[in-house]
């Protein structure tokens, strides 16, 4: 499906109604690896808010009613959400030959994020700011993977400060049904990827 019709489609919803969140989509601006505003290369309103799938979305919303529920003073931030194909082909094409393309999905097999079934998110305090996770947004280095964060630990890497911070996150995304990966903490998938390729429509 194209991304100009999913205004109407009744399988996705935009996230900016949704209480206890806030919403700072990284690749409308220059803070990304490719240091330029992707979703603005195509005049398409929709591009610039974030949307999920309803299923996603719902669970985002239990995500953020695990974080009230245990009294956390903080709030999820979107950083990216639905990406439509036609993003994931560009950002991918941007790696080529660097030995990072590992950090993406190819654009044969597809992006969880062009079915609107994945989210990049953090945490932000109650003044706006960031949590200290150690490592940035697309900051495509071993530092940012979860497998590899005892190790971290132990060489003094990582702290003890930021190791609580990416497990909050990730128990309250993990309440909400969302499930993380190996090599980025702040990307997380709602259901089972191979049952989304073959089952949900992707958004090109």
């Amino acid at each position: 499906m194209q991304i100009e019709l999913i205004q109407t489609h009744p399988d996705f919803q935009p996230l900016g109604g949704i209480a206890g969140i806030a919403v700072d989509l990284r690749y409308q601006g220059t803070d990304n690896f490719v240091n330029r505003n992707v979703y603005g290369t195509w005049d398409c309103a929709w591009l610039h808010r974030a949307w999920l799938h309803r299923e996603a979305a719902a669970g985002l919303v239990k995500a953020v009613q695990w974080l009230a529920d245990h009294n956390h003073p903080v709030r999820l931030l979107i950083l990216d959400a639905l990406r439509p194909h036609r993003v994931q082909i560009l950002l991918w094409e941007q790696l080529k030959g660097t030995g990072l393309q590992t950090y993406l999905a190819s654009p044969e097999r597809g992006s969880i994020h062009s079915y609107g079934m994945a989210l990049d998110v953090t945490l932000q305090d109650q003044h706006g700011h960031e949590l200290d996770m150690g490592s940035g947004f697309d900051e495509m280095t071993p530092l940012s993977h979860p497998e590899l964060e005892p190790l971290h630990l132990q060489h003094g890497l990582l702290t003890e400060t930021q190791l609580t911070n990416r497990h909050l996150l990730r128990n309250a995304m993990l309440h909400g049904g969302f499930a993380g990966i190996r090599t980025e903490w702040w990307h997380f998938d709602f259901g089972h990827t191979e049952q989304i390729r073959r089952f949900f429509e992707r958004i090109d």
